[in-house]
């Protein structure tokens, strides 16, 4: 399998803008917003830099509740864990014998799938970068299938900050140089080309992704560790 780099990341995008306007920078609030998205993804969640993050997106005029927003934008990268590991599981215990193989859902499955799927385009989308993850995380539990779509419209409903910069903020957590989720930018990146944002602005919020600090750990009472 070829490693997935920010660099091949930002090439991907280079490519799939190659035939949309410039548009306009960002403003120094929405850079700020994009730089704590980065900080505060969970690959990063860099301790020195959280409160100096916090600092400037403040500076920068953005409100407590579009930083909160952010921050709960950023927290659903946790899902990624089921998006990488559902299907997979599903084949692995499908091929032992343990979970019976392609049935048809029952009727409480598919009233979920109904209800939170349907025929949206959106998540026909997303599938093609996912593919068996809606499925497979249904099959394996609704509780957290409805747990994904409820928690993740959180900050989508609120909405303090405006769509496109939520996308680019997430964007800019998945090229991250210690996550580089190559499906969830893709998601983001056609999303936010959707939503009218020019090509300086997409490549600006790779640059701030790309200079995202290292995971240094963390811990809120370090000295009072055992060495």
């Amino acid at each position: 399998m070829t490693l997935v780099t920010t660099e091949a990341l930002r090439a991907q995008a280079e490519h799939r803008t190659l035939m949309i306007d410039d548009g306009t920078p960002l403003s120094e609030k929405d850079r700020a917003l994009i730089s704590l998205a980065a900080v505060l993804s969970v690959t990063s969640l860099n301790q020195l830099a959280i409160e100096p993050a916090i600092e400037a997106a403040l500076d920068a005029g953005a409100t407590v509740a579009q930083v909160q927003e952010i921050a709960e934008v950023v927290s659903g990268l946790g899902t990624h864990s089921l998006m990488g590991s559902a299907a997979t599981l599903i084949k692995v215990a499908s091929e032992r014998g343990l979970l019976p193989n392609d049935e048809p859902l029952d009727a409480k499955r598919q009233a979920i799938w109904d209800t939170h799927v349907g025929t949206d385009p959106f998540w026909a989308a997303f599938s093609k970068e996912m593919p068996g993850f809606l499925d497979a995380t249904l099959r394996l539990s609704p509780e957290i299938f409805e747990a994904f779509f409820n928690y993740c419209a959180v900050p989508w409903k609120s909405g303090h900050v405006p769509a496109p910069i939520k996308e680019l903020a997430s964007m800019a957590c998945d090229v991250t140089p210690t996550h580089r989720f190559g499906p969830g930018f893709r998601v983001h990146l056609a999303n936010v080309i959707k939503l009218g944002v020019g090509r300086l602005a997409i490549l600006e919020t790779i640059e701030i992704a790309a200079r995202s600090p290292d995971h240094i750990g963390y811990d809120l009472a370090p000295d009072t560790l055992e060495s």
